[in-house]
């Protein structure tokens, strides 16, 4: 099976993260979202979710998960986060290793906001950071009128520093503009895949 080159893309929030992976997928780059899958995962009459009802019934209505009631009782006890991870971790790592086993180009994109967080940057070839100055990153957010400045403050500090994901990134992409955003991922894929042939001469 031809090996593909897998390119981890990651950012914190208000990053443009999800704004770049649509840029990827725009150019013909396969993009694999993790907060869709886990989305998917945790609505509907599916393994996960029965898991879940069966650890913490309050948690799900109607076979949805409700994340806000797991964020609750996750704040209230630590020890809930890791018996999650042990009932999503193991079917999100199936989901996407089959995404990129079945993906029809040599380039393969994995979009996850924790990917550095959770440390599941071990499958990846390289890591992309989105990135943004400070005062742009709290406009973004908090134009969205879905979040408060004290929430976001509260999210900002469980993630890692943006400059420490910088440091661990083999390329950022500035999202100042979306035109520049545009050109900057062009330029990745010309890289990568000046990459993929130099180590197939």
């Amino acid at each position: 099976m031809k090996k593909k080159f897998v390119l981890g893309l990651t950012g914190s929030i208000g990053m443009g993260k999800s704004t770049t992976a649509k840029m990827f997928e725009e150019a013909g780059i396969p993009v694999w979202d993790a907060d869709a899958k886990v989305h998917e995962l945790y609505t509907g009459d599916t393994p996960v979710v029965q898991q879940i009802a069966n650890m913490f019934p309050d948690a799900v209505e109607n076979k949805t998960v409700n994340r806000e009631t797991l964020k609750d009782l996750i704040s209230k006890d630590k020890s809930v986060l890791k018996i999650l991870e042990k009932i999503v971790q193991p079917v999100i790592a199936v989901s996407r290793n089959n995404f990129i086993a079945s993906a029809n180009n040599d380039i393969v994109v994995i979009d996850h906001p924790l990917l550095l967080e959770s440390r599941s940057d071990s499958y990846c070839d390289a890591i992309l950071v989105v990135n943004v100055d400070a005062e742009t990153q709290r406009n973004r957010v908090l134009s969205r009128g879905s979040m408060d400045a004290e929430t976001l403050d509260v999210i900002i500090d469980k993630q890692i520093p943006n400059a420490e994901k910088c440091k661990r990134a083999d390329y950022i992409i500035e999202t100042k503009t979306l035109k520049a955003a545009r050109a900057q991922v062009q330029n990745v894929i010309k890289k990568i895949r000046e990459q993929i042939l130099c180590e197939k001469l």
